[in-house]
């Protein structure tokens, strides 16, 4: 993710941030110039852009709880913000630790948003579009022996309030043997899924393409997961594999490879956003660990590229984290041929968004036309 600072004293900001902690002045995050705006204060309600006071804002109405700092301008009659329309179901908010983790789940959903639309990724909420719309379903537990199961289906992402415990959420994670499990990382493993069925599914050429790779998504899901559940990962998983349960099925190949992306592009951006630059005094030139972050990733096309950039802040950042005892930030290994699974998700994100693009220039001249 980017930096941002504040437009009245410059103090860098973070993206969550409701308040500039020099000046006291408020902020939101408005979607539409993917800015965190200070802000002057209107009424109690409307608020404008210090910089610029033709437009007015009001804060998504999801700000009353804590959970939300996105802004909706006074011209638009939701009340909700881009990224809180998209919620289905939140947990009961009359219970103070529901609304404590809702919060969490809130800061990863909105990271996640923010990703979609710096791809150009298309997006409408489910209520709206309700054959190609997502959704979000945040869940409580209330019975032990009822467990609430995450997952995806048509459009509508599941996702137990149970996940935001950091000390239930490592449990899991050291129960299930994965090296990584993070909030952010289900939303962007769920939306993996949701965005097969949206850009891949109804594609004959995208499908063959995509069979070529991950293999073919027809086998019979749940049979594939019980003997993964039953047997593990083979035991050379790491060869072809970003994960180890990515060797379930070519639908959790896919969705893994693709949250894989989202890690990547994200981190990459904030190494670009600090104009970070490697260049390890003990490594030799051979070991390719030199790097200078000088170019948004979200512009280049050619994935080597990203790659190339990507080891060398790997290797310095887990170096960074066994500096404090820490565990190594990038658990992961990446073949070669991982690499080609997610050069084919990068090409496919540079083909859509190329393509929505086109449509919405396509509707603006239409707009015009009529006007």
């Amino acid at each position: 993710m980017k930096l941002f600072k504040c437009q009245q004293c410059g103090q860098l900001l973070y993206f969550e941030n409701t308040h500039c902690e020099r000046c006291g002045r408020r902020l939101g995050f408005f979607p539409g110039n993917m800015e965190l705006l200070t802000l002057s204060t209107e009424d109690n309600h409307t608020f404008t852009n210090i910089l610029q006071k033709e437009e007015r804002y009001r804060y998504c109405q999801n700000a009353q709880h804590t959970a939300c700092n996105w802004l909706v301008n006074v011209s638009d009659h939701n009340s909700y913000c881009l990224a809180c329309m998209l919620n289905k179901t939140v947990p009961d908010l009359s219970n103070p630790d529901h609304i404590v983790g809702w919060r969490k789940l809130e800061n990863a959903k909105h990271r996640l948003v923010y990703t979609l639309l710096q791809l150009g990724l298309p997006l409408s909420a489910k209520n709206r579009a309700p054959d190609h719309g997502l959704a979000f379903d945040f869940l409580a537990e209330h019975d032990p022996q009822k467990r609430i199961i995450m997952g995806h289906a048509e459009g509508l992402i599941t996702i137990n309030l149970a996940e935001a415990d950091e000390v239930k959420r490592v449990s899991a994670r050291e129960e299930l043997g994965e090296p990584y499990r993070t909030l952010v990382g289900h939303f962007r493993h769920e939306v993996g899924h949701y965005y097969w069925d949206r850009i891949i599914k109804d594609d004959g050429q995208r499908q063959l393409a995509f069979r070529k790779i991950f293999g073919d998504e027809r086998n019979d899901y749940g049979q594939a997961l019980q003997r993964y559940y039953d047997k593990g990962a083979p035991v050379d998983w790491q060869k072809d594999y970003v994960s180890a349960y990515a060797t379930a099925h070519p639908w959790e190949d896919w969705a893994e490879t693709w949250a894989h992306y989202f890690h990547i592009m994200d981190t990459l951006e904030t190494a670009y956003s600090f104009g970070l630059r490697i260049n390890p005094v003990a490594a030799s030139k051979v070991e390719m660990l030199a790097a200078e972050y000088r170019e948004n990733p979200f512009v280049v096309r050619n994935f080597q590229q990203l790659i190339d950039l990507w080891f060398p802040l790997t290797a310095a950042i887990n170096s960074l984290n066994r500096s404090m005892g820490q565990p190594d930030f990038y658990p992961f290994v990446v073949s070669p041929t991982v690499i080609e699974k997610l050069n084919f998700v990068h090409t496919l994100v540079l083909e859509v968004r190329s393509a929505t693009f086109t449509q919405m220039q396509e509707a603006q001249s239409s707009t015009l036309a009529s006007d």
